[in-house]
């Protein structure tokens, strides 16, 4: 089966005294929405897999428009800071050099209610729950940042890390076979968003 793994859009910047920020998309994010949508409405998919966090489940509104299929939530693939009371985007937080970003890239960083090892656990046993229940076909992940990394690192055989950064609605395709082989067969792809700011 194909996999397309898919970084949700950009979302707004939150922070609250307490509570979880969860944030909405930013006007920006629902333009890189509807490129995704675009982009993908002519490759068939059977199933569209997305984390229960807004800024994901909103950039799944206009795929599913297009596609006509229903979004099934899978709490498998919500982020390691699903309970935080700030979200930052990533961006921000390496352009300013915040001791966040630091942390998060020397892979000591995992605010909410998991550490690292039940995080990873969880992300991979969600790709294998979708893998084994998709046989033979092509589903899309609507997920974040930080499930894409250590699902590579997985599909790699790598240790968990943050290698690299997933580009908003990028695309990252791994093709799983039902003998349990994983092919990563293309990272971050962002062809359809060429044209808009910063891309």
């Amino acid at each position: 089966m194909d996999l397309l793994v898919i970084r949700h859009a950009e979302p707004e910047r939150v922070v609250l005294d307490s509570g979880a920020a969860d944030p909405p998309l930013h006007d920006r994010g629902r333009v890189q929405a509807a490129r995704l949508a675009d982009w993908l409405a002519a490759e068939p998919l059977d199933a569209i897999v997305v984390s229960p966090l807004r800024r994901a489940r909103e950039t799944a509104v206009d795929l599913a428009r297009a596609t006509g299929l229903d979004p099934v939530l899978d709490d498998g693939v919500a982020e390691y800071d699903r309970s935080s009371s700030w979200y930052i985007p990533v961006e921000e937080l390496k352009a300013t050099g915040d001791e966040r970003w630091k942390a998060m890239i020397a892979g000591d960083y995992i605010e909410g209610d998991e550490d690292l090892t039940t995080f990873v656990a969880r992300v991979t046993e969600a790709f294998r729950g979708i893998v084994a229940a998709h046989a033979g076909h092509r589903v899309a992940v609507i997920c974040h940042g930080g499930v894409i990394n250590q699902y590579i690192c997985d599909v790699l055989g790598l240790a968990p890390s943050m290698f690299f950064e997933p580009r908003y609605t990028s695309i990252s395709r791994v093709a799983a076979s039902r003998s349990g082989v994983r092919t990563l067969v293309s990272l971050n792809e962002t062809a359809h968003l060429r044209g808009l700011p910063g891309f």
